[in-house]
């Protein structure tokens, strides 16, 4: 009782601090935040051990099953305790704040090495983006975790899927934060232990197995978000650029958005996110370019673990494509409600942009089965969807 207690504590302190961190955050990041991320990230590699692998080169790690079923359990019995039939939310990346319509043109431009996939040659797709917060919960929005998701679902992409259960869709997810809050599945496992016991910020400072340095790293970009529309995003895990080649991606945004947050500190909105990006996508369009990163550096830029950073100094991210989000309304009830029926999956990719890496071969079973299971308590299918959708 008094850990759960004092984790309690801690938890109210954070969520007071997020009420004032608007009027101090941003010079304090434009200072600190790379040198304090560098010296992070330093700290993080000092304590790997180079295993030799080649590029783009993908190693089983031990374990790796049933640290996977752990996860599906742990998430899945979360969701039970949390949840009533008809009304379960994913397990992760939970609050949806809007699901928009939008395209993604690939540029004609690109250098050779990133013509793979769908970025061989231009052509635009149409897709629907979710934004997203970061669950397991639905809290209201200043008292998350300072954290917001950026799924991607192209439409119309041609090519067998690695993921059969949705033929013609490429779906990209990221999230704000440059590094994955785990490096691997084994630590995966373990957080979610501790979610379910409702004591998450004990993950990173137990002294059996302290995290504390991949919690510093995500602290200097989870902060109190204000419009889902003007956040940069990063995949965090690695995917394939064609054969032997590994890339990471980042959605970047290149629009001036709607940032005020209404009544801080004492009483914002409970879902001002979404109300900023409806008053947002009133008045205009929104762009994001997306942009690769090429694996140069097997240990430096590791496939198999999701905690450190990729340097650009190695290998700087190259636009390859433009989203762009029209002017729309799509805060209807029944659009919020498709948001129920689609899911996302990086496996539903083709070959040549197949996920890497331990925590991105867990993805494929733990969304799909943990998807499955939401949809059949809420009764309501998947839908692979065509962008021709229509809302009331």
């Amino acid at each position: 009782m008094f850990w759960q207690r004092l984790h309690d504590l801690i938890v109210f302190l954070l969520h007071v601090e997020r009420r004032f961190e608007p009027f101090f955050r941003g010079p304090v990041d434009a200072v600190l935040r790379e040198p304090a991320a560098a010296l992070i990230q330093y700290l993080i590699n000092a304590q790997r051990r180079d295993e030799g692998l080649a590029l783009a080169e993908e190693q089983l790690q031990p374990g790796e099953e049933e640290h996977l079923q752990s996860i599906i359990d742990t998430m899945a019995e979360y969701m039970r305790r949390h949840w009533q039939p008809g009304n379960y939310q994913r397990a992760g990346n939970t609050k949806t704040h809007g699901v928009v319509r939008g395209e993604v043109a690939i540029r004609g431009d690109l250098p050779t090495a990133f013509r793979r996939g769908v970025f061989a040659e231009p052509k635009t797709y149409p897709a629907w983006v979710r934004f997203s917060g970061p669950g397991p919960d639905w809290p209201r929005d200043i008292d998350d975790v300072g954290f917001v998701s950026c799924a991607i679902k192209m439409m119309g992409v041609p090519g067998a899927k690695l993921l059969e259960d949705e033929k013609f869709t490429q779906d990209c997810l990221s999230i704000c934060t440059p590094t994955f809050v785990t490096p691997d599945t084994r630590a995966n496992a373990k957080l979610q232990a501790w979610i379910l016991k409702g004591t998450p910020l004990y993950y990173f400072s137990d002294l059996a197995d302290s995290h504390i340095l991949d919690g510093l790293m995500q602290s200097w970009w989870n902060k109190t978000q204000s419009n889902p529309l003007g956040e940069r995003y990063w995949s965090c895990v690695p995917y394939l650029l064609g054969e032997g080649q590994a890339m990471m991606y980042s959605v970047y945004p290149r629009s001036k958005v709607c940032r005020h947050i209404p009544r801080l500190p004492l009483s914002p909105p409970d879902n001002y996110l979404r109300g900023n990006m409806v008053r947002t996508l009133a008045e205009q369009d929104v762009e994001f370019d997306i942009m690769l990163q090429l694996q140069t550096d097997p240990f430096r830029m590791p496939i198999e673990n999701a905690a450190v950073r990729w340097p650009e100094k190695l290998s700087p991210f190259v636009p390859a494509a433009r989203l762009h989000i029209p002017r729309q309304k799509f805060d209807s009830p029944a659009q919020l409600a498709f948001a129920g029926v689609l899911s996302y999956n990086p496996w539903h990719c083709i070959a040549e942009h197949r996920p890497l890496g331990n925590q991105s071969r867990a993805r494929r079973r733990m969304y799909w089965e943990l998807s499955q299971f939401r949809q059949k308590m809420n009764n309501t299918p998947h839908v692979e969807p065509t962008g021709n959708e229509t809302f009331d």
